[in-house]
């Protein structure tokens, strides 16, 4: 299967990958970055996905009430 998840800014790729490895441990997954993704359930990986898009959307919201 093709990775079609293009970073549309480029300089948030490290940023990103840290955000995952948070959400990952706050989800009790330990050595998320060295772990085989294929050999761990979708419904682990899209919880460490659904969780990033969550906290990217609240923090999109904290920005916009700010101003």
């Amino acid at each position: 299967m093709a990775n079609n998840n293009k970073i549309v800014v480029p300089e948030a790729r490290q940023a990103l990958n840290q955000l995952k490895l948070e959400i990952a441990n706050e989800l009790g997954i330990n050595n998320y970055e060295s772990i085989d993704k294929g050999n761990l359930p979708s419904r682990v990986n899209g919880y460490v996905g659904g969780y990033m898009v969550k906290r990217l959307v609240e923090t999109a919201q904290n920005q916009l009430a700010n101003k």
